[in-house]
C-alpha cells in the first residue's frame, strides 16, 4: 500500500464502515438532501469507477468534473482515483473560450457536468480537440428537448450499470492529480501533482495538527483509535483546490463533510448549526465577509456554538474582516492560512500581521525565500520570491516553457518558485508582498496592490477593493483603485480615500484614479479578477 489517496479512501472506509462520511444539505430550490455513510460513499464510487472503465477511460487518462458541489462531485473524484484516471477540475463559471481551451489543453477524454452547463458544455466541445468521447450529465436535461449536439449518459444510468466491488488495478504513490488554476491573470493552468507529494503537502500527511503519517496504515490506524464529531464544511467550490482539500483532509481522518451546493452565507450558518459543523473553510474576504454580514444582519442570533475554527487561504483576510470576525465569533479560532495550486500549505499568518506590518507569516519550514535568478537564499529584509521544496507538483501539464521557468532543482530536492514576492526577517518571519506579476511600477517605486487593498478595505465606507496598475504618461504606470462601496454608506471619494490611505502608505502607492462599482468581480472562490480590474480602471481618468 502506498500513499495513494484512493487506498488510503477504502482503508478508512473498510475502517468505519458505517460511519457518517458525507453530507450533501438540501438545495435552495427544493432538491433532496443526501446522506452517505464511508460504505455507501465508497461503493457509489466504485460504481461510477466500473462505468468509468466500461467507457473505456483508462489509467493516466483525464476526467473533468464541470459540477456545482454535491455528492457526485466527489463520488467522481474517487472513481476517477480509484481506477488510477486522473481528475481535473473545471471551473464552473468558464465561459465557451475558456471551456474549449480547458478541455482541450486538459486532453479531457470524459467530462461529468451538470445539467445546467449543457448549453455552453455544447458550444465549447466542438473546438476542445478529438479525445473528448464520453460524457456524463447530473441531472436532468434542461428543457423539454434534448441536448443540443451531444447525447450524454445521465449519471444515475452510469452509476446504476456499474459494480460496486474493488476489482481494481493496483495503485500507486505515483498516480497522478490535477489542479486547474486560473490564479489572478492568464488561461487556466493544470498544475500536476504525485499523489503522495500531495498527500504531504495539501493533506499535511493525514494529521493537520500532529506529525504525519510516516506508513500508508497509519491513517486507518489513527481514524480506528480516534473517535468521531468532528464535522468538516468547506464553503468554497469544490473546484476550487482549497475545498477539495479540506474534505479529504476529513476524509482521512475518518470525520464528515458537509456540503451546499453553492455559497448563500445564511444557509451557510442554518447548515452550521443544524450539522453542528466543527471546523469550516472559506477563500479571503469574498467569503468571509458576507458570511459576518448575514451573522450580524439578517442572520443574527443564528448558533455557531459548535464551531471550533474557520479558516481561510487562497485570498488574504484583512484586518477589517479579521476584526469583525473576533467581535461576532470571539471564542472561534480564525486561521489565517497562505498556500497555492502549486505548494499546498505554506504557513499561517502571525498575530501581528496587519496594516502597519504587513503580511506576516510563521512558514513551515519546506518554505524558503529566494533570489528568482539565482535561487539561492535572500538575504534578510531583500525581496525575494517564496519558494517551497520537497513534496512539489511535477510542473504544469502541456507547458515545459512554464513548468521550467517555475520549477528548479537545488542541493538533491525538487522546488517550485511561487508568484509572490516576499522579505524574511532575521527570526525567519516571512512578509508577503504581494504577486510579482501584479507589481505596480510608478516612476521606478514598485507598488504591491494586496498591500493598498488592505488598507482601502479598512475605510469604513468600502465593501472590497482591487488595486491595478494603468498606463500614465509621466509615471509609466498609476495606482489605480476599482472600489465596491459598502451598502448603505456614502460612496467613498477619491480624496477621501487618498486622506485615508496617506497615514498608512508612502505616497506613490496612494492611488490616483478611482472607479466605483456595484461589485468587485471575482472567481467564484473569491480570487481576485486583475484582468477585469485593470480593464475597467483603464477608462477613467486620472
Amino acid at each position: 500500500m502506498d500513499f495513494n489517496l484512493a487506498d488510503l479512501f477504502e482503508s478508512v472506509a473498510a475502517t468505519v464502515p458505517a460511519r457518517e462520511a458525507l453530507v450533501h444539505a438540501g438545495r435552495a430550490d427544493g432538491g433532496a438532501e443526501r446522506r452517505l455513510t464511508y460504505a455507501e460513499l465508497d461503493a457509489a464510487a466504485g460504481r461510477l469507477a466500473h462505468h468509468l472503465l466500461d467507457a473505456g477511460v483508462r489509467p493516466g487518462e483525464h476526467v473533468g468534473l464541470h459540477l456545482y458541489n454535491g455528492v457526485e462531485y466527489l463520488q467522481t473524484l474517487f472513481a476517477c482515483l480509484k481506477i488510477r484516471a486522473v481528475p481535473v477540475n473545471v471551473n464552473y463559471r468558464y465561459v465557451e473560450e475558456e471551456l474549449a481551451h480547458l478541455y482541450r489543453d486538459a486532453d479531457l477524454v470524459a467530462l461529468v457536468f451538470d445539467a445546467e452547463f449543457t448549453g455552453r458544455v455544447a458550444a465549447a466541445l466542438p473546438r476542445s480537440g478529438d479525445r473528448m468521447r464520453h460524457l456524463i450529465r447530473v441531472g436532468p436535461p434542461p428543457g423539454a428537448t434534448a441536448e443540443p449536439g451531444i447525447t450524454p449518459v445521465p449519471f444515475a444510468d452510469a452509476e446504476a450499470a456499474g459494480s460496486p466491488g474493488r476489482d481494481f488495478a493496483p495503485r500507486s504513490g505515483d498516480d497522478r492529480f490535477i489542479i486547474y488554476t486560473g490564479g489572478t491573470t492568464g488561461m487556466p493552468k493544470g498544475v500536476v501533482w504525485r499523489q503522495e507529494d500531495l498527500f504531504f503537502s495539501g493533506l499535511a500527511g493525514g494529521a493537520p495538527r500532529g506529525e504525519p503519517a510516516k506508513r500508508p496504515q497509519e491513517v486507518a490506524e489513527r481514524v480506528a483509535a480516534g473517535g468521531e464529531g468532528l464535522v468538516f464544511f468547506p464553503m468554497a467550490p469544490l473546484m476550487h483546490g482549497t475545498a477539495t482539500l479540506t474534505a479529504l483532509v476529513a476524509f482521512c481522518l475518518g470525520q464528515k463533510v458537509v456540503l451546499q451546493r453553492r455559497y448563500d452565507p445564511g444557509r451557510a450558518l442554518r447548515t452550521v448549526a443544524r450539522e453542528r459543523v466543527t471546523s469550516s473553510s472559506l477563500v479571503g474576504d469574498a467569503m468571509l465577509r458576507p458570511l459576518l454580514d448575514a451573522l450580524a444582519g439578517p442572520s443574527r442570533g443564528a448558533d455557531c456554538s459548535s464551531l471550533l475554527s474557520v479558516s481561510s487561504s487562497g485570498a488574504v483576510l484583512s484586518e477589517t474582516v479579521r476584526a469583525q470576525f473576533a467581535e461576532l465569533l470571539p471564542g472561534v479560532l480564525l486561521i489565517n492560512n497562505f498556500g497555492s495550486s502549486e505548494s499546498g500549505f505554506n504557513g499561517t499568518a502571525t498575530d501581528d500581521a496587519g496594516l502597519e506590518r504587513g503580511f506576516r507569516l510563521r512558514v513551515n519550514d519546506r518554505t524558503a525565500v529566494v533570489d528568482p535568478v539565482t535561487h539561492r537564499p535572500a538575504p534578510s529584509g531583500v525581496p525575494g520570491r517564496l519558494a517551497q521544496r520537497g513534496h512539489v507538483p511535477l510542473g504544469y501539464y502541456n507547458d515545459p516553457e512554464k513548468t521550467a521557468e517555475t520549477f528548479f532543482t537545488a542541493g538533491g530536492e525538487r522546488w517550485v518558485l511561487l508568484g509572490d514576492m516576499a522579505t524574511v526577517d532575521s527570526e525567519g518571519v516571512v512578509t508577503v508582498l504581494g504577486r510579482g506579476s501584479q507589481c505596480i511600477n510608478t516612476g521606478g517605486e514598485k507598488v504591491f496592490p494586496e498591500e493598498v487593498e488592505q488598507v482601502l478595505k479598512a475605510h469604513p465606507s468600502v465593501y472590497d477593493a482591487l488595486v491595478t496598475g494603468v498606463p500614465d504618461p509621466r509615471w509609466g504606470q498609476r495606482v489605480a483603485a476599482v472600489v465596491q462601496p459598502r451598502e448603505g454608506a456614502d460612496p467613498p471619494s477619491l480624496t477621501a480615500l487618498q486622506a485615508h490611505c496617506r497615514a498608512r502608505l508612502a505616497g506613490y502607492k496612494v492611488p490616483r484614479t478611482l472607479v466605483l462599482t456595484d461589485r468587485v468581480q471575482r472567481s467564484p472562490s473569491g480570487k481576485a479578477d486583475y484582468r477585469w480590474a485593470r480593464a475597467v480602471a483603464e477608462g477613467a481618468p486620472a
